[in-house]
């Protein structure tokens, strides 16, 4: 997993509320074993005038040029409610964004975010709102995404403070998601091990 420290990106505006992660991903989509391929599906049912994916949706924000390689959603209230599913995150990370910015996120769909190297920033309703109105206003609107500082970062010059998970920050700051983060102790595990073992050699297997 690559370190996520200080991003700054295009941001793109998702004017929903109670987004679920069926409206993310589809479940028709889920039959695919890798982790690989779900960007093309995100927000089909939005982004799609057919089921075969060729017919794009003009009036779908996503698919107006100026949102063109975002790589920060900023969104309503609730995002990622619904199912446990992690197709979720894949498939928004797959699609180009590493930070999603909205009032409230689903438990499930933040801890999926932060697994998969991506940072789900909570800002109150009102910066939010503005964050609206400074990127519909300005075509080409960039946002940083300080996670060191939990700062987000504007071009008119405005700092929005956030709160975030220490655990959470340390991995994604070192790149590492819990497997990495475990394995950091190997040596201490493997000592344990032969301690262990030696003290309850009825329970060592040959």
């Amino acid at each position: 997993m690559k370190p996520f420290a200080r991003y700054t990106a295009l941001a793109a505006i998702l004017d929903r509320q109670n987004v679920d992660t069926d409206q993310i991903v589809p479940k028709q989509f889920l039959k695919k074993i890798e982790r690989t391929g779900f960007g093309r599906h995100l927000f089909h049912d939005w982004r799609y005038l057919d089921d075969e994916e060729t017919r794009p949706n003009s009036d779908f924000v996503l698919n107006q040029p100026r949102y063109r390689g975002a790589g920060i959603l900023v969104a309503r209230d609730n995002f990622g409610c619904g199912s446990s599913r992690e197709h979720a995150p894949w498939a928004l990370k797959e699609y180009g964004f590493l930070s999603i910015i909205a009032p409230s996120f689903a438990d499930i769909f933040f801890n999926n975010c932060t697994q998969n190297g991506m940072v789900p920033v909570v800002l109150k309703s009102a910066e939010v709102e503005e964050l609206f109105r400074e990127i519909e206003g300005n075509q080409g609107c960039e946002l940083t995404v300080d996670l060191p500082a939990q700062k987000v970062l504007t071009p008119s010059g405005k700092t929005y403070s956030f709160d975030f998970p220490a655990f959470a920050k340390d991995c994604l700051v070192r790149g590492l998601d819990q497997i990495g983060w475990t394995l950091q102790f190997a040596e201490k595990i493997e000592d344990f091990e032969k301690r262990y073992y030696a003290e309850h050699s009825w329970l060592a297997t040959s």
